[in-house]
């Protein structure tokens, strides 16, 4: 019976029956994997977050991140030893904000800016579609949540993961579970959110604009005569003007034109090209969705914050894709060449599905009516776009 007894207690049936929540934490686990493996939203993070959830939850494991004050003043060997391995790597990647940039500067070594550099009008649309990030900043300010709480759920509207999880690590921490989970979760309903807003904000003679032929009635009156070089001084340029305007954006901005410029010079450094696409790219996502997978326990998660933080998220989402298509409404009252309002729902930073999925509703339209060369444009500026204003948020409140 003593056998029994101490076999019994090595396991974590005991500690289920006292903290009932947990299970409810491993079915989100569950279901986050799903999402990721059967749905295939966002698997590279899903997958990665979801197992995380249920190493953190897994009782007895020492899995789960401990997000406290006290641990930052401690080495991390003493971390490494008092709370084990997961709290060891957030706090050596996570808690110093050395993933997101890293990632970023992937994204940018796998991006093209050309579509961008081509229709640079578009690039408006890219910022007009941040206004989700200040109305539900507003919203959550009179919902008593603090500024730099506020803050962190606002950025969720720029549909920008690495960029929701910089801003929380740096000025709500305690929230980064469940902001991380919003803002990875409404990226993967890119598909079913944009349609959804579309519906409601858009009529069928809007959506039958056509782009191309818009470009020949009013063809541009410049044009670019050596793209390649253009792509290789704009991130020097921009990153420039950055760093000297809003400096809190550049660890973000910075690394995301470092990867792109990389990218763009072409075989002088094709080496450095392919590792930060690959290698440290693969690398950083799997240790970026595992943290921020184990700090979503019960404490952390469950509770009336989170709710409203889901609820938040989705409405600053709506209102970045709603602010801007009537950004391009506006813009057609007063311009003879007349822009797809598309091009506006895709100014949210979810590269390049939503630029993807504005193409789809477009093609439904009219077949002939291909946008996703436009819509790129409007999408890559809503990646700098995004970036900037958490910068700006941050310089702020910091």
């Amino acid at each position: 019976m003593e056998i029994i007894n101490q076999l019994y207690e090595m396991t974590a049936f005991q500690s289920f029956i006292d903290s009932p929540g947990t299970l409810l934490m491993l079915a989100i686990g569950f279901f986050v994997l799903y999402l990721g493996i059967k749905k295939a939203y966002e698997p590279l993070l899903l997958v990665p977050i979801g197992f995380g959830i249920i190493l953190a939850n897994a009782l007895g494991g020492g899995m789960s991140v401990v997000v406290n004050d006290q641990i930052e003043h401690l080495t991390l060997i003493q971390i490494a030893k008092e709370y084990g391995i997961m709290n060891l790597l957030y706090y050596s990647l996570i808690k110093t904000g050395l993933l997101p940039p890293i990632i970023f500067m992937g994204v940018g070594a796998m991006t093209d800016f050309g579509p961008m550099l081509r229709n640079l009008r578009l690039t408006f649309f890219g910022g007009a579609a941040q206004i989700g990030i200040f109305s539900v900043l507003m919203a959550a300010l009179y919902l008593e949540f603090t500024p730099k709480e506020a803050a962190s759920l606002g950025i969720i509207g720029g549909a920008d993961g690495p960029t929701a999880i910089y801003t929380t690590i740096i000025l709500a921490p305690h929230l980064l579970g469940p902001i991380a989970i919003a803002a990875y979760s409404y990226m993967a309903l890119v598909p079913v959110i944009i349609p959804f807003v579309v519906r409601l904000t858009t009529n069928k003679k809007e959506l039958m604009i056509n782009m191309k032929e818009q470009d020949k009635l009013y063809p541009a009156k410049t044009k670019i005569k050596n793209i390649k070089r253009a792509k290789i001084i704009f991130p020097i340029v921009v990153g420039a003007i950055v760093s000297v305007a809003v400096p809190s954006s550049v660890p973000l901005v910075g690394m995301l034109l470092f990867g792109n410029l990389i990218k763009e010079v072409g075989s002088l450094t094709e080496r450095l090209h392919k590792v930060a696409s690959g290698g440290i790219m693969n690398a950083a996502t799997i240790f970026l969705g595992l943290l921020v997978g184990a700090t979503m326990t019960v404490e952390s998660f469950l509770n009336y914050k989170t709710l409203l933080i889901i609820l938040g998220g989705f409405i600053a989402f709506s209102i970045s894709i709603a602010g801007g298509i009537y950004a391009a409404k506006i813009y057609n009252v007063f311009a003879k060449k007349k822009i797809n309002p598309l091009i506006g729902a895709t100014g949210l930073s979810a590269v390049p599905m939503a630029s993807r999925v504005a193409n789809e509703i477009s093609l439904k339209h009219d077949p002939h009516n291909h946008i996703l060369h436009y819509a790129m444009a409007s999408n890559i500026a809503g990646v700098i776009g995004s970036a900037v204003a958490a910068g700006v948020l941050i310089s702020i409140l910091r």
